[in-house]
C-alpha cells in the first residue's frame, strides 16, 4: 500500500492556492496560477513535478501552466474548454486518474463555471481531501460566471453529501471576508462564532485557514444550510426590503441560495 501523499498550500497573488501533493520524490499541484511558487517549493524539496490538476479556466489558476512545462514530467489533466492549456487531457465526472500511486476521482462541478471540476483523493486510513477551485470556499461559494445559478447549487449538494472528515482544499483565503457574510445571515449561530475566533488567530499568525473540515462548513456556510429556518428567515427578510429577481417560491432552497449568492454579490 502506498504511502499517503503530503500536502502543501503554496500562496499565490494576494489571496491563491496551489495545492501541492508529493510522495517525497514526486509531486502533483493543483491549478498553478503562477509558476514561481511551484517552481521554488520543487527546488527546496527536491521533488520532480509529474502532473498538474486544473479545475477551470480562469487565469489566476492556469496561468502558471506555460511556466511549468519545461519541468514536468508528466501530463497537465483540465475540462475540456478552449482556453484550458494545451496540450492537456480532457477529463469529464466519474473519471478516475491514477497518479502518485494513489487514484482521483473526478467530480463535475460546474456553476462558478460550465465547465470546472472537482478531483477527490481518498487515501487508505485517511481523511478525504476534495481539490474544489472555486466552487467551494470556506464560509462560502463561488460566483457565478458562465455557470449558472441552478449548476451551482446542484454542485455545492453534491459536494455536501461527501463524508464529514473531508478536507475542503478550496483555492482562496477568503474565508475571514465569507465569515462576515455568513455572521449576517446567522447572528446567532455559535459554532459560527467559534469558528471566525479560531480563523481570525490563524490569520494573525499568518497561517491558512485551510483545508476546511466539511463537517465544519455544514454548521457555518449557509450557502450549505439554505434549509435552516434562520438561513430563510434571513433571505425573507433581505427579499421583503431589496426584491431581487429570484426564480421559484423564496422558501425553496434553491431560490434560497440564489438569493443568498446574489445578496453575497454585492456585500461588503
Amino acid at each position: 500500500m502506498p504511502a499517503a501523499l503530503e500536502w502543501i498550500a503554496l500562496p499565490a497573488f494576494t489571496d491563491n492556492y496551489i495545492w501541492m501533493l508529493h510522495d517525497g520524490v514526486q509531486a502533483l499541484v493543483v491549478d498553478p496560477g503562477e509558476a514561481a511558487p511551484v517552481l521554488d517549493a520543487l527546488q527546496a524539496r527536491g521533488l520532480r513535478l509529474a502532473a498538474i490538476l486544473v479545475t477551470h479556466h480562469h487565469g489566476d489558476h492556469i496561468g502558471g501552466v506555460a511556466g511549468l512545462r519545461g519541468v514536468l514530467e508528466g501530463q497537465v489533466f483540465a475540462p475540456p474548454h478552449a482556453l484550458n492549456p494545451q496540450p492537456c487531457v480532457p477529463v469529464q465526472d466519474g473519471q478516475r486518474l491514477e497518479l502518485l500511486g494513489q487514484r482521483f476521482e473526478v467530480l463535475g462541478t460546474p456553476g462558478h463555471t460550465a465547465d470546472h471540476v472537482s478531483y477527490l483523493l481518498q487515501q487508505a486510513g485517511q481523511p478525504p481531501l476534495l481539490f474544489c477551485g472555486d466552487t467551494l470556499f470556506s464560509a462560502g461559494c463561488g460566483r457565478v460566471f458562465d455557470g449558472s445559478l441552478a449548476q451551482l447549487h446542484a454542485s455545492l449538494q453534491r459536494l455536501a453529501a461527501l463524508p464529514d472528515q473531508t478536507r475542503i482544499c478550496c483555492a482562496h483565503e477568503y474565508t475571514l471576508s465569507n465569515l462576515r457574510f455568513a455572521r449576517t445571515i446567522e447572528p446567532a449561530n455559535e459554532a459560527l462564532a467559534r469558528h471566525e475566533a479560531w480563523c481570525e488567530a490563524r490569520r494573525a499568525a499568518q497561517d491558512p485557514t485551510l483545508p476546511a473540515l466539511l463537517a465544519t462548513e455544514l454548521l457555518i456556510n449557509p450557502f450549505l444550510r439554505c434549509r435552516e429556518p434562520a438561513v430563510k428567515s434571513a433571505v425573507s427578510a433581505r427579499l421583503a426590503s431589496e426584491p431581487c429577481a429570484v426564480n421559484g417560491d423564496a422558501d425553496e432552497p434553491l431560490a434560497v441560495f440564489s438569493a443568498l449568492r446574489l445578496w453575497k454579490n454585492e456585500f461588503r
